[in-house]
């Protein structure tokens, strides 16, 4: 709104006070008159072809084309059901206008360019080279700290020496977690290095599953997730684990990884109810007992000579407390008669798997499988994922619930589609209201799928993909993309009304408007190269929307100069001038006739 007010108030204002200066006093400067005799002769071979093919695309020419047969599914059918028999199931020839092929090479390559869909691929943000990232490491469950921490040092030395990587900070057993370990690696500034950080990631994850016992997961987002509902743990945890084996075989998936662990080892003490009701103990004797063994505990406290209480904890020797059946035949109580009781008198000891924590969703329990990606796009690993998904037969009473990135990008997708769809109305709308038709914003809005091949292209040749930011780059060419057509049309409307044929104002309008369309496009292509090229660290994420827009503006505005002129000469005919009625033929005297010798009397 802004420029368009300073486009009717400044810009006049500044042009009548500033001049253009002569041609010729620019052209006299080193650099710049040899670009602008370039961009002239350039144009001067622009309009020269140009002129030719709008002639060609509308003259009555008519070539022979060879044309395959009709598939089974296309043959006609009678009124009363019957298949058309006469439909040609053979190669035959037919002829088609300059025009119809203007339209068919259009048709095609906007169908080869959605062929590049799957080639592009899709995700919901693009990775970024942020020159950090961070590793996590696991050790098998009840891994002591000095195991998971010499592990670590292993680690250590293969990420040092990279040479990528400027500085390494870990952290070994954190959150009372000892079998994991995280390190936070920076790396030096992308200018310093040759590889990527998604590389560096890669040969890191590949250096560090030569090491044995230990699960590694890189970065910081890992696109796919699915959850697993059910009411049963142990049943709920086998299910993950195997549709977690599942995933990993998918084609693109790293760091598999299930929430269902085996958990902490332990010994489960039960009670014998009938031993325990006839010596008259109860649980927390026992297990008051059992603490001060293991764990000890404060019997007093110790003042030193400065001054200070030290605990007096009692406890087993080490010795005495290192296998499970020397707990077995520890005094937990004594009888009347002062025979001490053993544990194993009035319980029974089990080894068993306590569960780190415990996850609820809906009510239910949850285990939740995650993954990430690495040589394809998030998009079509979340797409394989789905149909996993959907093949797999769960037992009654567990259900699946898909979520992170790739949720998240089938909703901002389905609402980018409808903003879309919401922008082609309006435009159609407002083109209607303004040049009065219903039939001419067609031929204006013929340009916004023409856009959609140079996105592909764009997309392609930069190695992007279909994201939220690309998508954004979609939207905002809707509006970019019909500038152009508007201009043509509305020239040949002007043109028509001052008494010129179809062709004559569609060649008029192309000829007329096609420097300022070039210049505008040039100066869409070049303000948008800096955001399209990355230059920035974090760059990556915005430079799909700059590439979307770069490809669709170009494609488009070639397209646009000569596909619009054909589909307006589709819908606008020439203007027939009235017959005016002829006058009657005014009536001539002829010769009289000679009168007889009768008649004379």
């Amino acid at each position: 709104m802004v420029s368009l007010f300073v486009s009717f108030t400044l810009d006049p204002m500044l042009s009548s006070i500033w001049h253009d200066p002569p041609s010729n006093r620019l052209q006299r400067v080193p650099v710049l008159g040899a670009l602008m005799r370039g961009t002239d002769r350039a144009l001067d071979v622009l309009h020269t072809v140009y002129e030719r093919s709008i002639r060609w695309a509308m003259s009555g020419r008519r070539y022979r084309v060879l044309v395959p047969p009709t598939p089974a599914w296309g043959h006609g059918f009678h009124a009363d059901g019957r298949r058309n028999q006469a439909s040609p199931r053979h190669w035959r020839w037919a002829t088609i206008t300059p025009r119809g092929l203007v339209l068919w090479v259009a048709l095609a390559s906007l169908v080869g360019a959605l062929a590049l869909a799957p080639l592009v691929g899709s995700e919901f943000v693009p990775e970024t080279d942020q020159s950090f990232t961070r590793l996590q490491l696991r050790m098998p469950e009840g891994a002591a700290l000095d195991r998971t921490d010499d592990k670590v040092r292993q680690v250590e030395a293969i990420v040092l020496a990279m040479p990528e990587v400027a500085t390494v900070s870990t952290w070994v057993g954190g959150a009372g977690q000892r079998n994991q370990a995280w390190l936070d690696i920076a790396l030096k500034p992308r200018k310093e290095r040759n590889r990527s950080q998604k590389q560096v990631e890669e040969a890191l994850r590949a250096a560090i599953a030569q090491i044995p016992g230990t699960d590694a997961a890189l970065g910081f987002n890992r696109p796919i997730y699915v959850a697993i509902l059910g009411s049963d743990a142990e049943g709920l945890a086998k299910v993950a684990i195997d549709f977690a084996e599942q995933v990993t075989k998918i084609p693109g998936t790293v760091d598999v990884e299930v929430s269902a662990r085996a958990g902490l080892p332990a010994y489960a003490v039960r009670l014998k109810p009938d031993a325990v009701r006839e010596l008259g103990l109860t649980a927390p004797q026992l297990a008051s007992s059992l603490r001060a063994y293991v764990n000890g505990e404060t019997a007093t406290y110790w003042t030193t000579p400065d001054g200070d209480q030290v605990d007096v904890v009692l406890r087993l020797n080490q010795e005495q407390r290192q296998r499970i059946d020397q707990l077995r035949t520890l005094p937990v109580a004594f009888a009347k008669d002062g025979t001490p009781i053993a544990l194993d008198t009035v319980a029974t000891i089990t080894p068993v798997f306590n569960p780190e924590i415990i996850r609820r969703q809906n009510l239910q329990r949850r285990e939740a499988i995650f993954a990430g990606v690495s040589g394809r796009s998030s998009g079509e690993v979340g797409d394989a994922v789905k149909k996993l998904v959907d093949s797999t037969v769960l037992p009654p009473g567990y259900s699946f619930d898909i979520g992170g990135a790739t949720a998240e990008q089938a909703e901002a997708f389905g609402g980018m589609l409808g903003a879309m769809g919401l922008a082609v109305i309006f435009i159609y709308i407002v083109l209607a209201s303004q040049f009065g038709s219903f039939v001419q914003p067609i031929a204006i809005m013929a340009s916004l799928p023409l856009a959609l091949i140079g996105v592909m292209l764009a997309l392609l040749l930069w190695r992007s993909t279909l994201n939220v930011f690309s998508m954004i780059g979609l939207v905002m060419l809707m509006g970019l993309v019909t500038k152009n057509a508007i201009l043509l049309v509305d020239f040949a409307n002007h043109a028509r009304r001052a008494g010129a044929t179809v062709t004559d104002a569609l060649l008029q309008a192309g000829l007329t408007r096609m420097r300022p369309i070039m210049m505008t496009t040039a100066a869409m292509v070049f303000g948008m190269l800096p955001l399209a090229l990355a230059l920035d660290e974090g760059g990556e994420i915005q430079a799909p929307m700059g590439r979307a827009i770069i490809g669709g503006v170009l494609t488009s505005t070639l397209l646009t100069l000569v596909v619009v002129p054909v589909i307006y000469s589709y819908l606008v005919r020439d203007r027939r001038p009235a017959v005016e009625p002829q006058p009657a033929p005014e009536a001539t005297p002829g010769p009289l006739p000679a009168l007889s010798a009768a008649d004379e009397q």
